[in-house]
């Protein structure tokens, strides 16, 4: 087979029957070209897949092509198994991926059934191909330094350090995040070339020979107030120790590195990248035993930061429940993110929100930016974004933005953009949309859901229930993704994508899917007892049970 190209489609001319699969089918080729290793399908995390096989792809490219409106496509992990004929208002393509039986959601479970090509994991949002590159979780990011240096250092990050790893899918975000908050940020990263991609992408300032010199760059920026990334390649399970050892404390510590997987992700200290990958296949039980060994000196020494003082947060790669398992017994004295810092935001259903310019014209993007900024004038949050990012953040792939925003806003952009598209003030039609770490669409007890007030951490009802009620409002996709590899058995969530193509047809998905989206989201944290989830409840008039006390 000849090497595949993994390209962007843009302009106005379809290869499909319809907006609606002309959409899905450029959201996919835009995951695979913006994605880790695009040419074994996987988009992040070292195993999160765009779909199961080529073959399975390729059909599914086929179907995507030649489908009616009418028509259903149910992909099962990352496999086309059929076409149903439904109707004119029912989704283009639903998907579950991943999804095992509880007492069977194991990790040697999941790997045997990869091995007889029976599973994939989607990741969260690489499956349904909802990836958009490094930005797709920078604004979260973002939002947690924002959060800190609101509470712990007077509203700013200037001249603070923070101390991090992994520069992959998930943590490339990082450096940019922190440079926009205007901190020095170290990260460490065990493979150089995501260092190089990094920086060719903007993403990252420079790279540092050694640790000593890295500290100097950082030093001398934090002095003239000046915000810096800088990436050095080594391992964080021997850079944090030394840090340590040395009596120095960053402002904020935290880590990236993929530690949710000790065979396909995380790799120990001692083993180069392709020494870990020989491992995989002749000796796995060691290179798990390896990682979760350097994953606990890795954790032990970021609880000795917390104990001097720093701000260190799990950034919900399982880095704790890993360390727990290899017997740090307080690993979980470290908070998780989404408790610690944004959990009154997802009361408020105010999270991850996307849209991706399928015609590939930043114009499209600037377009919407443009009227973000004069109609969310009075959000002062949402317009320091869209200024930020207009200013810091290269596109990858497809033309994309995210920003985090709430029930009703994410209604009203959809409609504006979905009028803008008919009126050709955009060169052509818009995808929406969002994070699955969203406030009804994932139950993760150890990052999500973590801590609820009600003890409802486990429940994995509420993203069920969210791929349902999406499905029933009209969505082009919808998909419910569960754990695999390393995150086997630890969560389930739920995914969706709408395409404003200018018609009325899709203004009414648009209006219907986006708010029971978000209204489901106040209403998970209305149940478990939040006063802002209640409060947003009462005053976006919701029909939630929880305002009178449980029905």
């Amino acid at each position: 087979m000849s090497a595949r190209k993994f390209e962007v489609t843009g302009g106005t001319q379809l290869r499909c029957k319809g907006w609606r699969q002309e959409g899905l089918l450029r959201l996919l080729e835009n995951v695979l070209a913006v994605g880790e290793d695009p040419s074994n399908l996987v988009v992040y995390a070292a195993l999160g897949k765009a779909a199961r096989d080529w073959s399975a792809h390729d059909r599914i490219v086929q179907v995507l092509r030649t489908m009616d409106e009418c028509d259903t496509l149910v992909v099962q992990s990352g496999k086309p198994i059929g076409l149903l004929r439904t109707h004119a208002e029912a989704p283009i393509v639903i998907m579950a991926n991943c999804n095992l039986v509880g007492q069977w959601a194991r990790a040697e479970n999941f790997y045997e059934l990869e091995k007889k090509n029976l599973i994939c994991w989607g990741g969260l949002t690489a499956g349904d191909w909802q990836y958009i590159g490094s930005q797709g979780v920078i604004q979260g990011t973002y939002e947690i330094f924002a959060r800190i240096a609101e509470r712990h250092f007077g509203g700013t990050m200037s001249g603070r350090l923070i101390l991090t790893a992994g520069l992959g899918g998930m943590g490339g975000a990082q450096p940019l995040a922190a440079r926009m908050a205007g901190a020095a940020i170290l990260c460490v990263e065990v493979d150089d070339a995501r260092i190089t991609r990094r920086l060719d992408s903007g993403y990252l300032d420079a790279r540092a020979p050694d640790l000593d010199a890295a500290l100097r760059m950082l030093d001398e920026a934090r002095a003239a107030g000046r915000a810096l990334s800088v990436g050095l390649c080594a391992n964080a399970a021997d850079v944090y120790p030394l840090i340590v050892s040395r009596g120095i404390v960053p402002d904020v510590v935290t880590d990236q590195t993929s530690a949710h997987d000790l065979l396909y992700g995380y790799v120990p200290s001692g083993f180069s990248v392709e020494e870990a990958r020989r491992l995989r296949t002749s000796d796995p039980h060691r290179l798990i035993a390896e990682s979760t060994a350097s994953i606990v000196r890795h954790v032990e020494a970021m609880l000795a930061f917390q104990k001097a003082g720093a701000v260190v947060f799990d950034n919900g790669n399982l880095i704790r429940t890993q360390a727990k398992n290899g017997g740090v017994a307080n690993a979980f004295d470290i908070p998780i993110f989404t408790e610690a810092f944004l959990r009154p935001l997802f009361c408020r259903a105010i999270g991850p929100f996307r849209w991706i310019a399928l015609s590939n014209d930043p114009g499209d993007i600037a377009r919407i930016d443009d009227f973000l900024l004069e109609r969310f004038a009075a959000n002062r949050s949402l317009s320091n974004w869209i200024r930020l990012a207009r200013e810091h953040i290269r596109f990858e792939g497809l033309p994309a933005r995210i920003a985090w925003m709430g029930h009703g806003e994410r209604t009203e952009l959809a409609l504006a953009v979905n009028r803008m598209v008919a009126e050709r003030v955009l060169s052509g039609p818009v995808a929406f949309t969002r994070d699955h770490l969203d406030a009804g669409a994932m139950a993760h007890p150890n990052i999500m859901t973590e801590n609820l007030r009600d003890g409802s951490d486990a429940i994995a009802d509420w993203p069920l229930l969210n791929a349902m009620i999406n499905c029933s409002s009209q969505a082009d996709l919808v998909a419910i993704h569960s754990g695999g590899g390393g995150y086997s058995g630890y969560m389930t969530s739920a995914g969706v994508t709408l395409v404003a193509d200018g018609t009325s047809q899709a203004e009414r998905r648009l209006r219907l899917t986006l708010d029971n989206d978000t209204s489901l989201g106040v209403m998970r944290y209305a149940d478990a007892g939040y006063e802002d989830a209640l409060d947003e409840a009462s005053n976006k008039g919701l029909r939630s049970f929880s305002l009178q006390g449980g029905a």
